[in-house]
Parts: C-alpha cells; sequence; structure tokens
C-alpha cells in the first residue's frame, strides 16, 4: 500500500491532538481560572494581570499565559511603542468559559456555608477525620479496610 492511502487524515489528526482530559487540565488549573477571570473585563497588561492574581509569580503567569494563548483562550497584542505595551484579551470561546465559571463561581457561592457545614460535621466523626486517622495510626491501627472487611 502506498504512504498516502496509510496517512492519517488531517481532521483526524486535529481531533486527537488536543484529549479531552488535557483541555480540562488546561483550563481549570489554579492559574488560568484567575488568568480567565482577571481577563474577562476586557483588554489586560501584564502588571495588571500579576497584580490582580494573588500569589501568581511572574513565570507563572509567563507560562500560563503561553499556554493560554496557544490553546487559542488568549489573544496576545505587542505595540510598538518604547517600552513595548503588551495586552492580552480573551477569544470568544474563552468569553464563553468564563460565563461557565462565572456560573460556577455564583454556585459556590450560594453552597459554601453548606459545604463548611458538610466538612464540620464530617471532621467531628470518629475515625473520619484527619486527626482520628492520625490517631489511629499513631495506635498502628491501619486506615484501610482489609480485604476481609470489604467482602463483608
Amino acid at each position: 500500500m502506498s504512504q498516502a492511502n496509510t496517512a492519517v487524515p488531517a481532521h483526524a489528526q486535529e481531533e486527537e491532538a488536543c484529549p479531552i482530559g488535557e483541555v480540562l487540565d488546561h483550563i481549570a488549573g489554579k492559574w488560568s481560572i484567575g488568568i480567565i477571570a482577571a481577563a474577562a473585563a476586557g483588554p489586560i497588561r501584564f502588571t495588571e494581570l500579576e497584580r490582580a492574581i494573588a500569589g501568581i509569580s511572574r513565570r507563572m503567569l509567563t507560562l500560563n499565559l503561553r499556554k493560554l494563548e496557544r490553546d487559542g483562550l488568549l489573544v496576545r497584542t505587542v505595540y510598538p511603542t518604547v517600552p513595548p505595551k503588551v495586552e492580552y484579551r480573551l477569544t470568544p470561546i474563552a468569553r464563553e468559559l468564563g460565563e461557565s465559571f462565572a456560573t460556577l463561581t455564583a454556585w459556590a457561592e450560594r453552597h459554601r456555608r453548606a459545604i463548611a457545614a458538610a466538612r464540620n460535621a464530617y471532621d467531628r466523626r470518629p475515625g473520619d477525620s484527619a486527626s482520628g486517622l492520625a490517631a489511629a495510626s499513631a495506635a498502628g491501627i491501619s486506615p484501610h479496610p482489609s480485604a476481609e472487611e470489604m467482602t463483608d
């Protein structure tokens, strides 16, 4: 068979090139969410992003901006000024993603007290909390069920 007949069609390569897990890893990252949220209001400069995203280093911001630009979520515009002016803006697909983040954030805001209450209730249960696990470990008791316990 000729080489042309065994080649994978270009559209199939494009579909396989970006698995859903990779897409989710990129957009769900701690810094990606902050960058997309900060850029939602319109074009934003590097230093503005740096100030808007608590705890991000210049290196992490640079790496994440490049990743988001590569993924088609950000457009980087360099203006020929001295010093150079660089702005980042969301693409239409990133704006759509930002709407999803806003929905997720609203959900978290509505349910954060219930989640905190559930955590507190869980932590008060004997044997389930981190302190219960530490005490069991110190006593030589495994926190993981044995094969026998799992079949009962």
